[in-house]
C-alpha cells in the first residue's frame, strides 16, 4: 500500500506518492492559482493524485490514505478552519477531496506536517519529541510528541511565531505587536538589513544589491555575512540572536528532545545553526545539564509531501 501526501502552497500544489518506507515514488505539481473557487482546488489536488499513481501503475485501491499539508488549521473532521493565503475560511476539505478519491482524508498545518517528516524520514528520526520551525516569510511551527503531532484542544496550536518576543514590537499581519516572526523569518533579515545600509550605502549589502533596497533578499544579507561585511555581519549577529532567545524559549517551555530549524532561511547550513547554538546557552537557565540538540532541517522540499502522507500513519 502507498500513501498521498498533498503540498498546498499559495503557488503550487504538489501530489507525491509516498511508499511505506516514507520514500516519495512519484510526483505531480500544478499551480494553485489561489483566487479560484475552492472545488477547483481541490479538484486539482485530485487530478495530480491520479497522475503520480499512473506513473506507478497504481489505482486508488492501492492507496491507503491521503494527507494534505495546508497553510492554515483545520479540525478533526478535516475542514479547514482558516487559511489565509487563499482565502479559505470553513471549507470542508476531507469531504470534497473524498468525491473523488473515496479514502482517508487528513488535513494538517503545513509546518506540523514538515515536522512529523523530519520525525520519521529526517533529523529527528528517533527522538520521542521534537519541535520544528520553518523560517520562511513567516515562522510556522510543528511540535511533534510521541510520533504524533500535538495541534492542541482546539486545533491551532504550534503557532510559534505568533507568540510574542518582544513586548511592543514590530507590527505583525495578525494584528499583534512584537510576534516572533517579525524577529527570526525572512523578511525579518529583509527589514532589518534595509534598516542598517541606510546609514551605510557604500556596504556590500547595496553592492550586491546593484544599489537597490528593494532587491535586498535573506539569501543576499547572509552571504553578505558569510564574507565578514560589518553590515551584513551586524544585521545577522541580531538576527541569530532573535533565533536563539526563541530556542531558549523552545526549550525551556517544551524541553523536547530536538529543536528543528527549517524554511529558506535554514538554507544557509552550518553557518546559521553554529551561531543559534553558541548564543543559545547565553539564555539557558539550567546551564550544568543538558539541553535539547538544534539540528538543520535535512528534507527539504520533499518534507511537505512526506509529512502530509503520514498524516494517515500518525493516527
Amino acid at each position: 500500500m502507498v500513501y498521498i501526501g498533498v503540498d498546498l502552497g499559495g503557488t503550487n500544489i504538489a501530489v507525491g506518492v509516498v511508499n511505506e518506507k516514507w520514500e516519495v515514488v512519484a510526483q505531480a505539481s500544478t499551480k494553485t492559482l489561489a483566487s479560484r473557487p475552492y472545488q477547483e482546488i481541490i479538484r486539482d489536488m485530485a487530478v495530480c493524485a491520479d497522475k503520480a499513481l499512473s506513473q506507478l501503475g497504481l489505482t486508488h485501491n492501492d492507496v491507503n490514505s491521503i494527507g494534505v499539508g495546508i497553510p492554515g488549521a483545520a479540525d478533526e473532521e478535516g475542514n479547514v478552519i482558516f487559511c489565509t493565503n487563499l482565502g479559505w475560511k470553513d471549507i470542508p476539505l476531507r469531504t470534497e477531496l473524498q468525491k473523488y478519491i473515496n479514502k482517508p482524508v487528513y488535513v494538517g498545518n503545513d509546518a506540523t506536517v514538515a515536522a512529523l517528516a523530519e520525525s520519521y524520514a529526517g533529523v529527528s528520526a528517533g527522538c520521542s519529541s521534537s519541535i520544528f520551525l520553518t523560517l520562511g516569510t513567516g515562522v510556522g511551527g510543528g511540535i511533534i510528541i510521541n510520533g504524533k503531532p500535538w495541534n492542541g484542544v482546539h486545533g491551532v496550536a504550534s503557532e510559534l511565531g505568533h507568540t510574542i518576543l518582544v513586548a511592543g514590537g514590530e507590527p505583525c499581519s495578525c494584528g499583534n505587536r512584537g510576534c516572533l516572526e517579525r524577529y527570526t523569518s525572512a523578511t525579518a533579515i529583509i527589514r532589518m538589513a534595509k534598516e542598517a545600509v541606510k546609514e551605510n550605502p557604500d556596504c556590500a549589502i547595496m553592492k550586491k544589491a546593484g544599489g537597490n533596497p528593494d532587491r535586498i533578499n535573506a539569501k543576499l544579507v547572509i552571504d553578505a555575512a558569510k564574507e565578514k561585511d560589518p553590515v551584513g555581519m551586524k544585521v545577522f549577529d541580531q538576527y541569530t540572536d532573535y533565533l536563539a532567545m526563541a530556542c531558549n524559549n523552545i526549550i525551556q517551555f517544551m524541553d523536547p528532545d530536538m529543536v528543528v530549524l527549517g524554511g529558506g532561511v535554514s538554507y544557509a547550513g552550518d553557518f546559521l545553526v553554529e551561531a543559534v547554538r553558541a548564543k543559545v546557552p547565553n539564555y539557558i537557565l539550567n546551564k550544568t545539564l543538558p539541553y535539547s540538540r538544534i539540528e538543520l532541517a535535512t528534507l527539504r522540499n520533499e518534507a511537505g509531501i512526506i509529512g502530509a502522507a503520514l498524516l494517515g500513519a500518525a493516527q
